[in-house]
């Protein structure tokens, strides 16, 4: 059982429990419940297990207290025998008939025990069947209940056939149960006898007159995990009950029970009516968004309905109208009411159109007739959503409401187009009235994906949603967390879809990247996979550069937001934030640098691939460079050049090479100044370097004069070795005639000239000369360089086999032997003697050291026939016959 799957099941069976333990009175319990239920709902699977994990820290506040970390260690080391010990003493605690808190205590440290391992802990199995005993046994403590569903869930062996031999009638016992069954099961046959009890508990109401709330989450993990456990006919009838659950709730609050003064006994109150969150009296049918003092049974599963709508029609309905003449008449109904819909736009209200269907609603199947009442619903929420709360919970309540009626519609207009026309208007009016309101952005994310799925059918245009969308969304609330996961997994769900049809999807790359470079450790996965898309041939180059300028965009935001909680007057607050930081701060608000971070913060792509005062904005920028979130930020820029180079080298034509070959060279001696950063980010260079003058070997003769400026300039070694020792290794690789007829003598000669410059300045031994801080491998790299250009011109050979001859007084001086290590001196020497030997041949040399394209296919190291493998054995033979002829 997976983590994921783990939490999945904690969220859907302890948020019961959570608002009954920490929700005294109906009204809390109603708020926390639809804040869960709603929220979860339109999450992702990872969202999901987030809020799961805090429900169950929520719910075991007082374990986790105290569980710090030394007292997790422990419960990991606990040995065996110490265990069975401990186990033992709670046997027979738990077989005491009061409960005391030392109970309470030791299945709080038995949980920490069995949770604290990835692998299931044993226990013994007087224990477990006592543990059991807690679970099914309606009369104990909840608290016990809880516990020990958590101590079995998480231990060994499973306990799937024995819960479900007598499943219990309780429907707070029955989900306790529930959620240990769905946890170790490990087919559909092990949650079989579960299901049908489950069923026949939704049929008939209980003996105490209650409808099992607890087991519609039951119901709606089991149908996710096992969709195919559900016949026709019992998928037909659950639809029944949803449907009369969710349109036919009473409209009276539930009966609560008040004091009849001193000298009369308790006695029942009138049920009051229900009211909007504006204060006004329903007047329609219930909805999660009716208030009252206390609920009705039938009203808190309208509740639960609600929450667990949208996950039943994703698994249940696929198979679309299959009734004809209801179909017809859903469709005739649409056309008329998309006429009501024009007017409801300036009125604000559904309350025709809903009037319109709910008689001919009935004659659908019941598939149909649940599409049709849940389509109903969310109708009435989005017109009570309209109405100004009287509380700020039930404000953010309206905003849940809205996220997930809108996402029930699109479910719903996607099974049956006909609803389309019913519904555009309707939401159209939302988006007017949402559009620009910031509060309400994480609601534009399900309106933006109703347009891209639907606009088409509609003939609606949503240019001007998605334009909304990607320019002010990121640029304005790029600091929100959730709104940020939120926007990453729709354009993820939706990339292919975004890339043909928003035009302006690629070109928001700079708004989009805000959300990485604010919350970079929590979205670098979405945005390896999301990065693929954004990739455009003219934005491709511009999106490198913005890759490479990521930590000063997270510090440039960082700046925004100081800037915009302080006033430029208020100098003591500036000071607060550090002497670094006010110095920033000015230098943001200074008018001379406006441009460069008006670049920076760009809101969309076009506007060049990157400045010419780069290195300022460098120097404006380095006392930020200490930042947690630009350190942090500076961390994933590797990782997404990898996944660029990737991704544009399987589809960039030459002019693109080009200009990527370009950007290596240039940038990378212009990168922000951050620890490590610089050194990473060149190894990132250095791999894709190669990997480009393969794919392309003209590029060298192409770039010609930026390339030999940077292989020239012994400075570049000091500052990006490994960078330097790449671009030295291609030269010799590839600048030659049998890539480029272009290789000219004195093409080759020039760039001998140079490197033979280089090797001599860094490799000179003087009194005065300072240790060398570079690493051997350079000496070999250039020195084999050396050999290699040799070979394309022979007339280089004897200048060559001069500078190599020196390499052991080079190797063997004071200074050297201070840095390098034995081994290193002696490559140095046997690489030195290999070349000088080498070179004596000059057409053995040449072909050992330049062979031809195909000299790395299979053929050349298999074929015994082929000329590589003879050669080889040549040079080896030559090498040592030569072995005693050192250089001097």
């Amino acid at each position: 059982m997976t983590f994921n799957h783990s939490m999945n099941i904690i969220s859907i069976f302890y948020l019961p429990v959570c608002y009954t333990i920490l929700c005294p009175t109906d009204a809390e319990k109603r708020n926390h419940l639809l804040s869960c239920d709603l929220l979860s709902g339109h999450h992702s699977r990872r969202s999901k297990c987030f809020y799961a994990c805090f429900v169950f820290i929520a719910l075991f506040s007082n374990m986790y207290a105290a569980a710090t970390e030394s007292l997790i260690k422990q419960a990991r080391e606990i040995k065996e025998e110490e265990l069975q010990r401990f186990c033992g003493r709670i046997v027979k605690l738990l077989h005491t008939k009061d409960v005391s808190g030392d109970t309470v205590d030791s299945l709080q440290r038995l949980n920490l025990i069995v949770s604290a391992t990835k692998y299931a802990r044993e226990l013994p199995s007087d224990l477990v069947r006592k543990l059991q005993t807690v679970l099914r046994s309606s009369s104990c403590p909840e608290q016990l209940q809880v516990l020990s569903s958590s101590i079995v869930r998480e231990s060994f062996p499973p306990s799937v056939h024995s819960l479900c031999s007598d499943p219990s009638h309780d429907s707070r016992t029955f989900s306790h149960v529930a959620s240990v069954v769905l946890t170790q099961a490990g087919n559909k046959e092990d949650v079989m006898p579960l299901c049908h009890h489950l069923l026949k508990s939704l049929e008939s109401r209980l003996s105490d007159g209650q409808i099992p709330r607890h087991a519609l989450p039951v119901l709606s993990k089991m149908s996710t995990v096992y969709p195919e456990i559900l016949t026709d006919d019992e998928v037909n009838l659950v639809s029944r009950k949803l449907v009369d659950w969710l349109r036919y709730a009473s409209m009276q609050q539930g009966a609560s029970m008040s004091s009849g003064g001193f000298f009369s006994g308790p006695r029942t109150r009138q049920p009051a009516p229900l009211t909007e969150v504006d204060g006004v009296v329903t007047g329609d049918f219930f909805t999660v968004l009716c208030l009252g003092q206390s609920y009705t049974e039938d009203q808190w599963m309208n509740m639960y309905t609600f929450s667990m709508i949208k996950s039943w029609l994703l698994t249940y309905d696929t198979d679309g109208t299959t009734n004809t003449e209801p179909a017809l008449l859903i469709k005739a109904q649409g056309i008329h009411s998309q006429h009501q819909d024009d007017r409801s736009e300036v009125d604000s209200s559904v309350m025709s159109m809903v009037s319109a269907t709910s008689s001919s609603s009935r004659l659908l199947p019941p598939k149909e007739r649940l599409r049709e009442k849940a389509f109903e619903y969310c109708q009435r929420l989005i017109e009570q959503s309209d109405r100004k709360a009287l509380k700020k919970t039930d404000t953010e309540l309206q905003k849940a409401c809205i996220v997930e009626s809108v996402s029930v519609m699109d479910i719903i207009c996607g099974e049956d187009p006909s609803y389309v026309y019913r519904a555009f208007p309707c939401i159209k009016a939302l988006y007017g009235r949402l559009n620009g309101d910031l509060a309400y952005a994480r609601a534009l994310l399900p309106i933006a994906q109703f347009y891209l799925n639907h606009s088409e059918i509609a003939a609606v245009d949503s240019e001007a949603v998605f334009c909304q969308l990607f320019s002010h969304c990121p640029a304005e609330q790029f600091n929100e967390p959730l709104l940020a996961f939120e926007f990453v997994q729709f354009c993820l769900l939706n990339a292919s879809v975004l890339q043909d049809r928003v035009t302006n999807y690629r070109q928001s790359f700079p708004n989009l990247l805000k959300f990485l470079a604010w919350n970079s450790s929590g979205l670098i996965a979405e945005f390896v996979e999301l990065l693929p898309s954004l990739i455009a041939p003219d934005t491709a180059i511009e999106l490198l550069h913005t890759i490479l300028d990521l930590p000063c965009l997270a510090a440039a935001l960082d700046l925004q937001q100081r800037s915009a909680c302080y006033q430029a007057s208020d100098r003591t607050a500036w000071d607060q934030q550090g002497a670094k930081v006010a110095a920033c701060l000015d230098a943001f608000r200074q008018p001379s640098y406006r441009g460069l971070f008006l670049y920076i913060l760009r809101p969309e792509a076009g506007t060049g691939d990157t400045i010419d005062r780069l290195k300022m904005l460098h120097e404006i920028l380095a006392d930020m460079a200490e930042s947690p979130r630009v350190v942090r930020c500076a961390q994933v820029v590797p990782v997404l050049l990898h996944v660029y180079f990737n991704t544009v080298t399987q589809k960039a034509d030459e002019k693109m090479m080009n200009q990527l070959l370009l950007v290596l060279l240039e940038r990378s001696s212009q990168l922000y100044n951050i620890k490590t950063f610089n050194v990473e980010v060149q190894k990132v260079f250095s791999t894709h370097l190669q990997a480009l003058c393969k794919l392309h070997p003209p590029l060298i003769v192409d770039q010609s004069r930026e390339i030999l400026e940077l292989a020239s300039s012994p400075a570049n070694i000091y500052s990006k070795e490994d960078f330097y020792t790449h671009v030295v290794w291609v030269i010799g690789e590839y600048l030659s005639v049998s890539y480029d007829p272009r290789c000219t003598v004195e093409r080759i000669t020039s760039f001998f000239e140079s490197l033979e410059a280089v090797l001599f300045e860094i490799t000179q031994v003087r009194q005065s000369a300072s240790p060398p801080s570079f690493s051997p491998r350079l000496i070999t790299v250039l020195m084999t360089t050396l050999a290699k250009l040799a070979t394309r011109s022979q007339d280089l050979i004897p200048r060559v086999s001069l500078c190599l001859s020196k390499m052991r007084t080079f190797a063997c001086s004071a200074i050297v032997m201070t840095c390098y290590s034995e081994e290193d001196t002696e490559e140095i020497i046997t690489r030195a003697h290999e070349l000088i030997n080498l070179l004596k041949l000059p057409n053995v040399a040449q072909f050992v050291l330049a062979p031809s394209a195909g000299g790395d296919g299979p053929r050349w190291h298999r074929d015994t026939n082929a000329s590589l493998p003879q050669g080889m054995r040549a040079v080896s033979g030559l090498l040592h016959r030569h072995s005693s002829s050192l250089p001097t």
